[in-house]
Parts: C-alpha cells; structure tokens; sequence
C-alpha cells in the first residue's frame, strides 16, 4: 500500500517543520534573530493514464487522467527578513541598523561575516568589535581618552576628548545589502556569509539610497512572533497526528487482508 509510504514522508516533514518552528522559539531573545520558515514540495506523480492520451481510435481524448502522488518532501528554508522591533539599551555601543543592511565583519579565517546583531563593543586596544573580538570593517579605534563616544545616523562614530569643546570623527561605518537576502548561508554567533545566491555585496554608507540608518543605544529584537510560532506549532502536531492515523488505518487495512486470506 502507497498509503503507508506517503503517511511516513509526511510525518518526516512535519517532523522538520517542528524542529524550524523549535529554533524559532529557542531565538526568541536572540538580538536581531530572522525567523525561519519551512517551505514544502510535492514528491513524483504516478501515473495511470495521461491527460491528453488518446481514449479512442476515433480520436477521443482523455480529459482528466489518473495521478497520484507519492508523498511530500522538504524543498527548503525560508527567512523571513522582516524588522524586528527596537529595544533602547543606553549603551553607546549598542547600534542598531533600522531598514536595509548589514556590518561587515572580518572573520578569522579572512572572509567577512555579516550581521546586524549590533551589541558590539571595545576591544584592549580600542578596535570596536563584536562580542567574539571580530574587528568591524572598516576598522574603527577609538581613542582611550574618549570622554564621550557618540554614533550618528550616518554611521559616523565621533568622539570628544580631554581639553577639546568640539567632537572628532574617528571613523563611519559602511553596511553591505544582497540582491537575494535568503540566499545568505548562516553560520551561528548571528553571523551569515556571502553565497553565490545571495549574490555579491554591495556596500554603502548607512542613511544612502538603499540602506538603512544607524540608531546607536539601541537593539534590534529578534523578530520571531510568538503567538504565530505556537500556532503553527499546532497546526504541525495536528498534520503530523493524521499522517500517523493513516499509517494505522493502513496497518489495519493489510491486516484484514492477511486474516481475510
């Protein structure tokens, strides 16, 4: 019996849909985490009598044919890039970007890192960097004398030293946008990296056509909507339920056969 077959990649996928919708709620607190959505396809038809088929030798065609599919199969994983909402820190070094872009991060293997997870912070010698001590690009070091660190929308970060009653530019952070966002690969520590989907980055300074602006003494929360994830947590455990209920209606389908013989 197809059935059982069919019933089994259904209860594999929704197997799967659950575990997306886990990693969903397990980054609830997760700064500027991007949910996650499983998307599903089809598996091959079986085909008894084709569409279009000639019925006839009278030339009669067949209107509709005979089908049926074999079951479902995970085609991928979505993000969803959606903003997620701002939470005010007061801390200077707390950066969020509100629209499109990422910071670029030198990686220590070479390559950069993209994020938008913007709790960075001061290196021993003033390198501004991520909570695992990557430098941000393009390299910004702030004075250890610095009074006051102030970052503008712009992305200019600007300090105020000893004896001075004006503010000096120290640096400006540049963000990076993709052609396909989903195309970005992940790689944990809110980190992804450029694939040849997501196609090259394009950089530009934060408030520029096309990218967003910086807000600094703030976060970006994760965008991941509760009340949703749970319903669609139930909408899963209750697929998952009617795929195993067709996996014992078939078991009790063969075994009155068996009997029956």
């Amino acid at each position: 019996m197809g059935s059982l077959n069919i019933a089994a990649t259904a209860m594999l996928a929704q197997q799967f849909n659950v575990d997306v919708i886990s990693n969903n709620i397990a980054n609830l607190n997760t700064t500027a985490f991007k949910r996650q959505r499983a998307e599903f396809n089809d598996l091959i038809y079986q085909t008894r009598s084709s569409v279009g088929s000639q019925s006839s030798d009278t030339g009669t065609l067949v209107v509709t044919g005979a089908q049926f599919g074999t079951g479902v199969k995970v085609g991928s994983v979505y993000r969803i890039h959606e903003q997620g909402n701002m939470l005010s820190t007061g801390n200077s070094f707390d950066l969020a970007i509100q629209g499109k872009g990422y910071f670029q991060v030198d990686m220590p293997d070479g390559t950069t890192g993209y994020t938008r997870a913007g709790s960075l912070q001061l290196s021993p010698t003033g390198s501004i960097v991520t909570p695992q001590g990557f430098a941000v690009q393009p390299g910004i070091t702030v004075p250890n004398d610095a009074l006051e660190v102030s970052v503008n929308a712009s992305g200019e970060v600007q300090v105020k030293l000893p004896g001075s009653a004006t503010t000096t530019t120290v640096g400006q952070f540049q963000l990076a946008t993709f052609p396909n966002e989903a195309g970005l690969q992940s790689m944990g520590d809110n980190m992804l990296t450029e694939t040849a989907a997501s196609g090259a980055a394009v950089t530009g300074v934060p408030g520029g056509t096309g990218f967003g602006s910086i807000l600094q003494g703030f976060l970006e929360t994760s965008n991941v909507n509760m009340v949703n994830e749970i319903t669609t947590m139930i909408t899963a455990q209750r697929a998952y339920e009617l795929a195993s209920k067709v996996v014992q209606t078939s078991d009790e389908m063969l075994s009155s056969l068996v009997q029956t013989a």
